[in-house]
């Protein structure tokens, strides 16, 4: 099933085109498992993991039915994180490219409901959003569902975790009963067939292979005693040497407080977790992700909705008790046909948890002695990039190559020294070499772009 094209599917010649576009070959399991019984119009309960081509399945199963010429809101999808909501808007944006004006609104907590709801005016063909701030603009009235067709429920598990159970129902309820219902979860806890059965009309069960027999991921144990956890992993970040890391924390706390004691040691490291306000998540995954930080410490349900492609190292800083965490946490390395490596920590008090990640796998796990990290004398982990953050965006007609230019015009920059730009509605940011982030960012003070000036800062 996982070698099907796209062309299998009844899907329009503009469609398939654009699909081709997007470097889209064949089918991953979970496409080819749900698509078929999306595209019917049929209801789905599916289990997958993140990074599996879940978005796209639904994507493309929404889009297919939708009438561009009818202007009410005909999608919904529901997510737990802002920041797998901005990441769901923009797949679907890329798929939308073979329809004409097709308009996606994304709703989520941390921006000006104001701004939102001069935006839901006309209505939109797809809303993205979190379930606190879509339940406020339905209340509100700004978001209307009397056109609904399709209402995604986007790890579901997670909105369960994060306490958004009614709000989700309040939702559903102010939803047309005649609807399509995609519910998508990475686990599958009794709660979530409760709600399919509240929700959803004989859905297609689907369940793709969550545990990496991939040979691609290799796993490290590493026991270590009491009070020795910060030691060690600074052992294995001088031994390993990685790009960029993503370390698992189970609480807040640790995330900020490991996150605190790594900088101090001299290694750029940034917490994510829900205490941070929204500009504060933005910044931070947005230099993790264009290589301005070395290393990212996160919560599970704050570190939903990451998606870097080339990541080689994960580390559990503390085991979860639940192994299918363990599992999606190592998912997050070894992506895109890359090999990864994902090192765990524990004490021999939590042995249990080993055991229980052993038999959920059905291997062995490999335990290395701490003695076999090879420390490195003056080590340094710095990262590649800087970023630069500009106080103008997408409402200032603030365009990327707009940055490029001002960058590159007449200066002694190439462009091959500028890395990714991300433009927000009030603020960009550019990545820019570490050994040009001085000049760049005088030019980008001192100078203007589009012939205006804008204030310019260095991000942490």
């Amino acid at each position: 099933m996982s070698n099907t094209a796209f062309s299998s599917l009844p899907l329009r010649a503009e469609e398939l085109a654009n699909i081709q576009s997007l470097d889209y070959e064949v089918m991953t399991p979970i496409q080819a498992q749900s698509l078929p019984a999306i595209l019917e119009g049929k209801d789905l309960l599916a289990q997958a993991k993140t990074g599996s081509g879940k978005t796209a399945a639904f994507a493309i199963g929404l889009l297919h039915k939708l009438d561009p010429r009818n202007y009410q809101t005909q999608a919904l999808v529901l997510c737990p994180t802002r920041e797998l909501a901005d990441q769901v808007s923009h797949e679907i944006r890329r798929l939308a490219r073979a329809y004409p004006n097709i308009k996606v609104t994304t709703l989520c907590g941390g921006k000006p409901i104001a701004q939102q709801r001069s935006s839901l005016e006309h209505d939109p063909h797809i809303v993205v959003g979190t379930p606190g701030r879509l339940l406020q603009h339905l209340e509100q009235g700004s978001l209307k569902l009397d056109g609904l067709q399709t209402l995604v429920l986007d790890e579901a598990d997670r909105m369960l975790d994060m306490g958004f159970y009614d709000d989700i129902m309040q939702i559903i309820q102010r939803a047309p009963r005649q609807r399509q219902t995609l519910l998508f979860s990475a686990t599958y806890p009794d709660e979530i067939k409760f709600i399919s059965d509240t929700i959803q009309h004989e859905p297609v069960d689907v369940r793709v292979e969550s545990t990496h027999h991939n040979k691609k991921i290799e796993q490290i144990f590493y026991e270590i005693e009491k009070g020795d956890r910060t030691r060690v992993l600074i052992m294995l970040l001088e031994h390993f040497n990685p790009e960029s890391t993503v370390v698992f924390c189970n609480r807040k706390q640790q995330c900020q407080e490991l996150a605190d004691e790594l900088w101090q040691k001299g290694f750029h490291a940034l917490a994510l977790h829900g205490d941070l306000d929204q500009r504060d998540r933005d910044e931070v995954l947005i230099q993790f992700a264009n290589k301005s930080s070395s290393i990212l410490i996160a919560t599970d349900v704050a570190a939903r909705g990451i998606d870097i492609k080339e990541l080689p190292l994960v580390v559990n800083f503390e085991l979860s008790p639940d192994p299918e965490v363990y599992i999606h946490r190592i998912g997050r390395t070894g992506r895109a046909g890359s090999s990864g490596l994902a090192v765990s920590l524990f004490m021999a008090s939590e042995a249990a948890k080993v055991n229980a990640i052993e038999k959920f796998q059905d291997s062995p796990a490999r335990i290395a002695p701490i003695t076999s990290l090879k420390p490195r004398e003056n080590f340094r982990l710095s990262p590649p990039m800087v970023t630069l953050s500009i106080n103008g965006g997408r409402k200032d007609k603030v365009r990327a190559g707009d940055i490029l230019g001002a960058l590159t015009a007449n200066t002694n920059i190439p462009g091959k020294q500028i890395g990714k730009i991300n433009i927000a509605d009030n603020v960009s940011y550019v990545a820019v070499e570490r050994q040009v982030a001085k000049q760049a960012l005088k030019i980008l003070s001192e100078g203007k772009i589009k012939g205006r000036k804008f204030r310019a800062r260095k991000l942490r």
